[in-house]
């Protein structure tokens, strides 16, 4: 099926296996952020709306939880092949909706979202337990896992198919039933992979997709007390307050971050720009993993310059996301689009210097068009430098050696993900050991990540708690139970 990208469409909301209008009957309208123009009205859901999926979802539970792992598995096997035959449609609305270059980005995120299924698929036929001895001989003990309940699942824009797919695939394979609340710029997005799910013939009630504001559906679902388990992924300062409204539920908190991006004088200075080129303007730079702040070790600053620059120039070009040429889109949001303009203007205005882009392009069709940016003596004071941008900017900042990098990362509020270049193996792992975040990349990105491994910030910074990827949340959202027989 082809979604017509020329005509705005009506969407519903999934609750208890049926699509339906928000309780109030109270609509808002989507727009492309590419064009301006009106793609779809979406219902505009409340409490009353996530009250009725999380009942639904008690509902259905149960019964999921009794099902073997074999049969778990084997109903995401079907929602992969429905994914995969519906991967057009999915990709198209991709593009209409959040912005990403359809051929560059758009179907790339499609086939992760299958890898995520598949890999859940996978990993729930694996789940075991043990078998500890008792003091008493007549005693066998059991200990092994067991569904959490019903998982809350909320949801950012810049990864509308596969940051769901990382927390909803492994939540289902463990027995769980889910109620998702997608962020409300990127729900249409939602509406065409929750009608993937519904054609899977998953049971009424397990899978819900309830639309509306956070601060409403959001906030419900994270402090209503049929929901036992929270998984957020989005800015800092919303983890915090889900995190206070959801107290003694199981929580994983996947939040913000802006690198840093570490080049040395030893590294290989072409693939240190190959890798910046991902890390900065990757879905237009609005990663949590984005190089959002890049640190030059002083001798080799003004080659590395000179270098990014010409590859911008070169292979990176701002346009219309269905053009097959194009490598970079609009930014989603105004909201977005205006923190990267302020955060660049204020940077220049303290004595940082944009050596190419820096200003939006409106011309290209929208006001959400931002040039690739590359601006240069940034310093740890600056919004750029201590931020996430989440925009198209590479900030750069001199720095004197290794020693001085460790430092400016370990004073930075985050700790997801950094990443540095150099020949010296010795010096990459002290640089990995010595810095405080979830994931340290060695010559590579910032946007470097495979899906399988365990990803999330470190513990006491801004950037979260838990871990998503492959059996590491499947096992977080299972409990512990221990059975005690008497043979006796």
């Amino acid at each position: 099926m082809t979604l017509d990208r020329t005509a705005a469409r009506t969407a519903s909301m999934f609750i208890d296996g049926a699509w339906v209008a928000a309780a109030s009957g109270a609509t808002y309208e989507a727009t492309s952020p590419s064009t301006g123009q009106v793609i779809a009205t979406l219902p505009k859901g409340g409490r009353e709306d996530a009250q009725r999926a999380i009942a639904a979802a008690r509902r259905a539970q149960t019964a999921w939880a009794a099902r073997s792992p074999f049969d778990r598995a084997a109903v995401l096997e079907r929602i992969a092949r429905v994914l995969e035959a519906r991967a057009d449609e999915l990709a198209t609305a991709l593009t209409l909706d959040q912005g990403k270059p359809l051929q560059a980005e758009a179907y790339g995120e499609v086939e992760e979202l299958i890898v995520y299924v598949r890999m859940a698929a996978a990993d729930a036929t694996r789940l075991d337990g043990i078998m500890p001895p008792s003091v008493d001989p007549n005693k066998r003990v059991l200990v092994y896992r067991v569904p959490i309940g019903v998982v809350g699942v909320i949801t950012p824009w810049n990864w509308p198919y596969t940051m769901p797919a990382e927390i909803i695939a492994p939540a289902l394979a463990a027995g769980n039933a889910v109620v998702w609340n997608p962020a409300s710029s990127t729900s249409l997005c939602a509406t065409v992979l929750a009608s993937c799910f519904a054609d899977a013939d998953l049971p009424a009630g397990l899978f819900n997709l309830v639309i509306g504001p956070g601060s409403e559906v959001g906030d419900e679902i994270a402090s209503n007390p049929g929901v036992a388990a929270i998984g957020f992924i989005g800015s800092s300062a919303t983890g915090r307050r889900i995190a206070e409204r959801a107290i003694g539920k199981e929580l994983l908190l996947e939040m913000g971050g802006n690198g840093p991006l570490v080049i040395l004088e030893d590294a290989d200075l072409d693939a240190a720009v190959t890798a910046t080129l991902t890390a900065c303007f990757l879905n237009a730079g609005q990663s949590c993993t984005a190089g959002e702040w890049i640190l030059v070790q002083e001798a080799v600053h003004d080659a590395y310059l000179d270098r990014l620059t010409a590859a911008i120039r070169r292979e990176t070009r701002l346009g219309d996301p269905f053009d097959p040429l194009t490598t970079m889109g609009p930014l989603n949001n105004e909201k977005t689009a205006a923190k990267t303009e302020q955060h660049v203007a204020q940077a220049a205005a303290a004595g940082a210097r944009i050596v190419t882009g820096g200003t939006r392009n409106p011309g290209l069709g929208s006001p959400l068009f931002f040039e690739p940016t590359v601006i240069t003596g940034v310093r740890a004071a600056m919004d750029i430098a201590r931020e996430e941008t989440f925009g198209p900017v590479a900030p750069i900042t001199r720095i004197s050696g290794i020693d001085e990098a460790i430092q400016v990362v370990n004073a930075s509020a985050f700790g997801l993900l950094n990443a540095i270049f150099t020949r010296d193996l010795k010096v990459g792992l002290r640089f990995a050991e010595s810095v405080r975040a979830g994931w340290v990349n060695i010559n590579e990105g910032t946007n470097y990540w495979e899906s399988h491994l365990p990803f999330g910030g470190r513990a006491g910074s801004q950037s979260g708690q838990g871990r998503v990827g492959g059996r590491f949340l499947i096992e977080r959202l299972t409990e512990l139970k221990t059975v005690v027989v008497n043979l006796a």
